[in-house]
Parts: structure tokens; C-alpha cells; sequence
């Protein structure tokens, strides 16, 4: 199972509004707490770590943050792992994101490590995402122990009932009216991640446009006869 979030077009900024919670609620409050230096003081640790497998909706909880704390006047810097050389930025009070840290190079890893020793000093704020929690990643063990120190979260999968509840604000966000049945069907049938919703539900607008009727189960069968993988 897969997180979905609701940034339904590629130009959507992520918001931490527009991501599903589900499960994750503890996870975006700490998130919305971290954003900002007065707020993220109220946190047990100075830094965040979460965890979750493709399409979990990690990148998004990063870019949603870091775009939340720039609103509040926090500075932000946001990497990606396989981008990180042998040094990391030390801007002062800064919110510093790094995704996907189990692709750090030998030199990166102990950039990101160093910066967990000075990130004291010079009032920075770490938050990294990974596929798995601290102990399954293939990283130094200090860094991996540093890592661990952090608070930790799993991004949660949502269960059936908030899919059904999303596909339909998806579509209703697009000016769509999706029948329950063809919903059902969907989720019951067809794969689950963001990018097949969003394209299954491109090509029933576009279907709909063009035949002039409502998307309905009939429709969704007849454009799967003629091709329509779900």
C-alpha cells in the first residue's frame, strides 16, 4: 500500500494541508512544530527522521515543511542525498532537509554527520527521510546512531476507507463527479499509487469530454476494453 497525497498536478505545491494524514497526524503536527525555530523548541529532539517505502509521500512531507518554514522566515535548504558532496550548508538557524539518505556517498555521510555535531551551534534544524527505519540503513554507524537519536517516524499507509475518501476529493478538485461504484471498483482492481489515480482519472475526464456522459462503471469497462490499464 501506498500513501496518497492530494498535490493532484504537477505545478500543486505540497502543503502539509494537502497531504492525507491518516495515521500520520503525530508526524505532520511534529512536522508543522519543526518548521519554525520558536515552535521547535516545544520538540524533544532538535531533529526529525521519517521513514517509509515508495510512494509513502516522504519527498512531499519534506518539500511541504521546508515550504512552511520559508513562509515563517526560516531559512531552508533541501538535498538530495545522491546530490550531497563532501560538505552541507551551515547557514544559521536554518531548516537543512536531506531526502533519500540511504544514497549518501563515503563523503557525504560524514559531511551529514559533521553537520548533526555543529547543528548546536549554529542553530540548524535536520530533517531526513529514508526507506527504512534507522537500523536497516546501509550508512555509517555513527551516522546511522546519530540518525536514530532523532525523533523517528513511519509514514503510514492509509487504509481503504481514506483512499476511497481521497480518490474522490481528487476528483472532485478536478471538476469531476466520480460514481461510488467506479471508486470501488478502482481501489478494488486498479493499482493504488498517485501517478496511476492521476492518469486513470486524465483519461476518464478526457473520455467523459469527449463522449459527453458522466464517468460511471460502464464507461471505465468499455475504455478498459479498448486499452485503459488501471
Amino acid at each position: 500500500m501506498k500513501q496518497l497525497v492530494l498535490d493532484i498536478r504537477p505545478d500543486t505545491p505540497p502543503t502539509l494541508e494537502n497531504f492525507v494524514a491518516g495515521a500520520n497526524a503525530e508526524l505532520v503536527a511534529a512536522l508543522s512544530l519543526l518548521a519554525s525555530p520558536a515552535t521547535a523548541a516545544q520538540l524533544p529532539a532538535r531533529h526529525l527522521y521519517l521513514w517509509g517505502g515508495p510512494g509513502s509521500g516522504r519527498s512531499h512531507l519534506l518539500r511541504a515543511t521546508l515550504g512552511m518554514a520559508r513562509a515563517a522566515g526560516r531559512p531552508t535548504h533541501l538535498l538530495a542525498a545522491a546530490d550531497v558532496d563532501d560538505s552541507l550548508p551551515e547557514t544559521v538557524d536554518a531548516l537543512l532537509a536531506v531526502d533519500d539518505v540511504e544514497q549518501l556517498s563515503a563523503d557525504a555521510q560524514i559531511a551529514l554527520f559533521n553537520a548533526f555535531n555543529r547543528a548546536r551551534g549554529n542553530r540548524q534544524s535536520l530533517l531526513l527521510s529514508g526507506p527504512a527505519a534507522p537500523l536497516g540503513l546501509a550508512l555509517r554507524e555513527d551516522l546511522r546512531t546519530r540518525i536514530g537519536q532523532s525523533l523517528v517516524f513511519e509514514v503510514r499507509p492509509l487504509d481503504d476507507d481514506a483512499r476511497a475518501t481521497l480518490l474522490a476529493t481528487l476528483a472532485e478538485r478536478r471538476g469531476l463527479r466520480l460514481a461510488d461504484e467506479v471508486v470501488d471498483f478502482l481501489l478494488r482492481h486498479g493499482r493504488r499509487d498517485l501517478a496511476s489515480l492521476r492518469r486513470v482519472l486524465d483519461a476518464l475526464d478526457a473520455a467523459s469530454l469527449e463522449r459527453k456522459r458522466p464517468i460511471t462503471l460502464p464507461l471505465l469497462r468499455e475504455m478498459m476494453q479498448q486499452g485503459l490499464e488501471i
